[in-house]
């Protein structure tokens, strides 16, 4: 076997090498599911439901949870293609319209996510005991980092941890998940929200400052 033989061979082995590596997956791109959310440093934590529309670039989180031993229910539309998101309070029908920064979507695996391992959750002895899972992380703005475990098979989302040194750690599980939207309407503000003005910030809104902006409020009227 001469020298471009042996070269030829090992170029081969290397692309199949690369080939079995996981790569950046794209999710399915109508979800609907459940989610649960601990945030500022543990301060909040709630559970409640989630719809994702890709095509659209929209997202709607419903929490009910805890803020301390205080209880708050939270409902928010995130449009991630106009750049705004909706915190909306059905107890006196009033909504808040603010900036997002979409830079960093949680729901997908950024392009430049690095690999930090594949693993089964549950196990892998038999069919239906567990699930294979791969786990990326990256960096975030202002010294922040991120990691997030995505189906091998799907890309389904599964758990998304964060931390910034202004925010603290935020911690994302989903679950219960089907493909599909049932409700058009989950992306639409309600009637009472075509009045809301753009609030004025020095900053737009992540996608994690506006899961925690109830902690945000709870802290300053402490």
């Amino acid at each position: 076997m001469n020298f471009i033989s042996v070269l030829s061979c090992l170029s081969l082995l290397l692309a199949a090498a690369f080939a079995q590596q996981p790569q950046p997956c794209v999710v399915p791109p109508l979800l609907s599911g459940g989610v649960s959310l601990m945030a500022a440093n543990g301060l909040v934590m709630s559970t409640g439901t989630i719809t994702y529309d890709a095509f659209g670039q929209r997202m709607r989180v419903r929490n009910y949870g805890m803020i301390g031993n205080q209880t708050f229910a939270m409902d928010q539309l995130m449009l991630f293609n106009k750049k705004v998101y909706y915190e909306i309070d059905w107890s006196n029908f009033s909504c808040t319209k603010k900036a997002l920064d979409t830079t960093f979507n949680p729901m997908q695996v950024p392009a430049d996510a690095k690999l930090m391992g594949q693993v089964f959750m549950g196990s892998s002895s038999s069919w239906g005991m567990g699930v294979l899972t791969n786990t990326w992380y990256g960096s975030l703005p202002q010294n922040g980092m991120y990691m997030s475990v995505f189906t091998e098979i799907g890309c389904i989302p599964l758990t998304f941890m964060s931390y910034t040194p202004a925010s603290g750690w935020t911690t994302v599980s989903t679950f219960n998940w089907v493909l599909g939207n049932t409700n058009p309407m989950d992306y639409v503000p309600p009637s009472f929200c075509s009045k809301s003005q753009l609030m004025k910030t020095e900053a737009p809104d992540t996608v994690f400052t506006a899961l925690e902006s109830l902690a945000m409020k709870t802290k300053k009227e402490e």
